[in-house]
Protein backbone atom coordinates (compact mmCIF):
# COMPACT_ATOMS: atom_id res chain seq x y z
CA UNK A 1 0.00 0.00 0.00
CA UNK A 2 1.42 3.68 -0.71
CA UNK A 3 2.00 6.01 1.94
CA UNK A 4 -0.97 8.79 2.37
CA UNK A 5 0.80 11.94 0.78
CA UNK A 6 2.10 14.52 3.67
CA UNK A 7 0.53 18.07 3.76
CA UNK A 8 1.54 20.70 5.70
CA UNK A 9 -0.95 23.34 7.22
CA UNK A 10 -0.02 26.74 8.69
CA UNK A 11 -2.54 28.76 10.17
CA UNK A 12 -2.61 30.32 13.52
CA UNK A 13 -6.02 29.38 14.23
CA UNK A 14 -6.20 26.66 16.38
CA UNK A 15 -10.11 25.91 14.81
CA UNK A 16 -9.07 26.53 11.20
CA UNK A 17 -6.48 24.26 11.66
CA UNK A 18 -8.46 21.42 13.10
CA UNK A 19 -11.02 21.88 10.32
CA UNK A 20 -8.53 21.04 7.55
CA UNK A 21 -6.74 18.38 9.46
CA UNK A 22 -9.81 16.85 9.64
CA UNK A 23 -11.18 17.27 6.39
CA UNK A 24 -7.60 16.20 5.04
CA UNK A 25 -6.97 12.72 7.25
CA UNK A 26 -10.60 12.14 6.17
CA UNK A 27 -9.40 12.75 2.10
CA UNK A 28 -6.63 10.13 3.48
CA UNK A 29 -3.66 12.70 3.66
CA UNK A 30 -0.86 12.57 6.77
CA UNK A 31 -1.11 16.26 7.82
CA UNK A 32 1.42 17.83 9.84
CA UNK A 33 0.39 21.51 11.34
CA UNK A 34 2.08 24.62 12.02
CA UNK A 35 0.98 27.57 13.93
CA UNK A 36 3.01 30.10 11.91
CA UNK A 37 5.60 30.50 9.71
CA UNK A 38 8.14 30.54 11.83
CA UNK A 39 7.28 26.92 13.37
CA UNK A 40 6.27 25.62 9.55
CA UNK A 41 10.11 26.42 8.88
CA UNK A 42 11.30 24.32 11.78
CA UNK A 43 9.01 21.69 10.98
CA UNK A 44 10.12 21.78 7.10
CA UNK A 45 13.80 20.67 8.54
CA UNK A 46 12.86 17.00 9.06
CA UNK A 47 9.94 16.50 6.72
CA UNK A 48 9.63 17.30 2.85
CA UNK A 49 5.48 17.83 2.52
CA UNK A 50 3.20 16.88 -0.96
CA UNK A 51 1.33 20.10 -0.50
CA UNK A 52 1.85 23.25 1.94
CA UNK A 53 -1.45 25.02 2.32
CA UNK A 54 -0.38 28.68 4.27
CA UNK A 55 -2.55 31.48 5.87
CA UNK A 56 -1.48 35.05 4.99
CA UNK A 57 -1.81 36.97 8.34
CA UNK A 58 -0.04 35.31 11.06
CA UNK A 59 2.10 36.26 14.09
CA UNK A 60 5.32 36.16 14.36
CA UNK A 61 5.87 35.09 10.54
CA UNK A 62 3.35 36.02 8.47
CA UNK A 63 2.51 34.01 4.75
CA UNK A 64 4.22 36.18 2.25
CA UNK A 65 7.62 35.80 4.31
CA UNK A 66 7.42 32.12 4.70
CA UNK A 67 6.29 31.41 0.97
CA UNK A 68 9.76 33.03 0.41
CA UNK A 69 11.74 31.39 2.99
CA UNK A 70 10.48 27.81 1.47
CA UNK A 71 10.94 28.95 -2.27
CA UNK A 72 14.77 30.03 -0.93
CA UNK A 73 15.14 26.10 0.07
CA UNK A 74 16.56 23.87 -2.84
CA UNK A 75 14.69 20.89 -1.35
CA UNK A 76 11.26 22.62 -1.21
CA UNK A 77 11.48 24.91 -3.78
CA UNK A 78 8.96 23.01 -6.43
CA UNK A 79 6.49 21.47 -3.38
CA UNK A 80 3.43 23.16 -4.73
CA UNK A 81 1.42 25.99 -1.97
CA UNK A 82 -1.48 27.00 -1.34
CA UNK A 83 -2.19 30.24 0.50
CA UNK A 84 -6.22 29.89 2.32
CA UNK A 85 -6.75 33.42 3.82
CA UNK A 86 -9.70 35.63 4.77
CA UNK A 87 -8.05 37.96 2.24
CA UNK A 88 -9.10 38.51 -1.63
CA UNK A 89 -7.34 41.58 -3.13
CA UNK A 90 -6.24 40.81 -6.42
CA UNK A 91 -3.09 42.63 -5.50
CA UNK A 92 -2.71 40.27 -2.33
CA UNK A 93 -2.78 37.88 -5.00
CA UNK A 94 -0.51 38.77 -7.00
CA UNK A 95 1.52 39.18 -4.50
CA UNK A 96 1.69 35.49 -3.33
CA UNK A 97 1.84 34.80 -7.06
CA UNK A 98 5.28 36.80 -7.11
CA UNK A 99 6.37 35.12 -3.89
CA UNK A 100 5.77 31.64 -5.23
CA UNK A 101 2.24 30.49 -4.20
CA UNK A 102 0.66 28.04 -6.55
CA UNK A 103 -3.09 28.65 -6.21
CA UNK A 104 -5.33 30.69 -3.46
CA UNK A 105 -8.33 29.49 -1.92
CA UNK A 106 -10.38 31.88 0.05
CA UNK A 107 -12.20 31.15 3.51
CA UNK A 108 -14.28 30.00 4.72
CA UNK A 109 -13.50 27.14 2.38
CA UNK A 110 -15.75 24.34 1.23
CA UNK A 111 -13.65 20.75 1.98
CA UNK A 112 -14.96 19.47 -1.48
CA UNK A 113 -13.33 23.00 -3.10
CA UNK A 114 -10.31 22.12 -1.32
CA UNK A 115 -9.62 18.96 -1.96
CA UNK A 116 -10.47 19.79 -5.80
CA UNK A 117 -7.64 22.51 -5.33
CA UNK A 118 -5.06 20.28 -4.13
CA UNK A 119 -6.07 17.57 -6.64
CA UNK A 120 -5.13 20.53 -9.82
CA UNK A 121 -2.11 20.61 -8.36
CA UNK A 122 -0.95 17.08 -8.52
CA UNK A 123 -0.79 16.19 -4.70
Amino acid sequence: MLEPKTILTVDDSRTMRDLLGNALREAGYSVVQAGDGQEALGALDSIKPDLIITDINMPRMGGFNFIDQVRRNPRHRATPILVLTTESAPELKERARKSGATGWIVKPFDPARLLDAIRKVGV
